[in-house]
């Protein structure tokens, strides 16, 4: 939060903050940094990965040629199939679409939504987005069924967003990879 380009969520907020990542991780050794990307990452817009690049990470995944079948498919290989099986977890501030600012407040509105979506609906994925209009939820369509049957669920959710001064109800929506993030043009 101390950077004001973090802050202002730019389309390459990402550069800002795994610039200050490996920069942190840096000062404590001469050891290689290595990250997790994989081949399957190379094809989306990364801007950390500019970052990477001037502190000098290493990206073994993408340099074995693997993407990310073969990353969980080795994971079980090796028994670590909790591993193998995790579900992509992007950073809360991705939640939060590009242009509006990142904040304490707004991280923890969705922190606190998708805790209680995940605990209550178990759903296959959950996403809180920050949007100019107010909150938007989206989650797999099994997980929207169960939201529209659970009148307890929906309760604790305008309770938490409440708590948090959201007065709207939040919009409901399918999930959608990507949609708090604006594009850059091609």
């Amino acid at each position: 939060f101390d950077n004001p380009a973090y802050r202002s969520n730019p389309l390459n907020r990402c550069y800002f903050c795994k610039g200050h990542l490996y920069a942190a991780i840096a000062v404590h050794g001469e050891a290689i940094i290595a990250s997790g990307t994989n081949r399957d990452d190379l094809g989306d817009f990364r801007p950390g990965l500019q970052a990477a690049a001037e502190h000098g990470v290493r990206h073994p995944f993408v340099e074995a040629g693997l993407a990310k079948p073969a990353v969980r498919a080795l994971a079980r290989a090796l028994g670590l199939y909790d591993l193998a099986e995790l579900p992509a977890s992007p950073c809360l501030a991705s939640r939060i679409e590009t242009g509006l600012a990142v904040d304490a407040s707004a991280l923890a509105l969705v922190h606190a939504v998708e805790t209680l979506l995940r605990d209550a609906l178990r759903p296959a994925v959950v996403r809180c987005r920050v949007r100019p209009a107010g909150v938007e939820i989206e989650l797999d369509p099994a997980a929207l069924e169960r939201l529209a049957a659970a009148a307890p669920v929906r309760a604790a959710l305008n309770a938490v967003l409440r708590a948090r001064g959201v007065a709207a109800l939040p919009r409901l929506a399918p999930y959608r990879r990507g949609s708090a993030f604006i594009q850059p043009e091609a």
